[in-house]
């Protein structure tokens, strides 16, 4: 009775030790596969790729802008001095992000701006020489578009120091010239002869005059529409505001018809505004 009792204890028990002898193999098998599968992907040639794709990620900002613009006219000749138009701006601009805290911006604004200049004759019935002028006072009105490169800084928080450069086309709705005359008649007479506005007008557009026969013509536009700049700035943002300044350098030649030959004018800007994200 002894034995039988002992034979069928003995049977039941080994179930269990079965369980627990193969529960440890099996822990170990998928720690050592685990491990293998470590192994393989660190040897992986696509692994550093696909971790930049898991990590980078792309978005798009919006941002409306105001600010303020002071554009430089910087003429090469004798008869005009470099005059400063002093106005605002208004736009928006989209912000695409890239990885290494880089991103590109592009965008469109109004620009109103307004100076004065004045514009130095030789008098033409002095027996000594004196100089009689032409005060002539510029309203301008354009559109900008930038494409610009920026490079943020984090510094605290959401405190970012960011920094950018990159090309910006001014195109020309508008540029009055309002004139207020200090010339004699003999002057006037010259200058109006040789195909120079004397009267209000637009720049961008032609305008009529008699030339030294007396007879009308029309004479071609004074300033080119487009102005192509290249520009560089920087700012501070925290949360969702901007803080922006930046100058841009004229590259090309706005004269289209010059009054005097050999004459060139270039518009630099300076501008600083205030942006904030939608």
């Amino acid at each position: 009775m002894r034995k039988l009792s002992l034979i069928i204890v003995t049977l039941l028990s080994l179930p269990l030790m079965a369980q627990r002898t193969t529960q440890p193999t099996e822990q170990a098998k998928t720690a050592g596969e685990g491990e293998i599968n470590r192994q393989q992907e660190f040897f992986d040639p696509t692994r550093k790729a696909k971790e930049t794709r898991v990590n980078y990620s792309f978005s798009v900002d919006w941002r409306l802008e105001a600010g303020y613009v002071q554009n430089q006219q910087r003429a090469r000749t004798a008869q005009s001095s470099n005059p400063f138009l002093h106005g605002v701006k208004l736009g928006a601009t989209v912000d695409l992000n890239l990885p290494y805290s880089l991103s590109i911006e592009t965008g469109l604004a109004f620009c109103a701006t307004y100076g004065r200049i004045d514009q130095h004759w030789r008098s033409q019935n002095a027996e000594t020489v004196q100089i009689e002028y032409i005060r002539h006072g510029i309203n301008q009105y354009y559109l900008e578009v930038p494409v610009r490169v920026f490079y943020t800084q984090k510094l605290w928080r959401e405190l970012n120091l960011f920094f950018f450069g990159g090309p910006k086309i001014q195109v020309g709705l508008a540029e009055m010239d309002w004139q207020t005359l200090h010339l004699s008649d003999a002057t006037l007479d010259w200058v109006r002869r040789r195909g120079i506005a004397v009267e209000n007008h637009d720049r961008y557009k032609g305008f009529e005059y008699l030339d030294v026969n007396d007879n009308v013509r029309e004479a071609e536009r004074e300033l080119r529409r487009c102005n192509v700049q290249l520009g560089l700035g920087g700012g501070l943002e925290w949360d969702k505001y901007r803080l922006v300044s930046g100058y841009d350098f004229g590259l090309n030649n706005l004269l289209y018809r010059p009054a005097v030959k050999g004459a060139y004018m270039w518009q630099w800007g300076w501008y600083v505004s205030f942006c904030y994200k939608l």
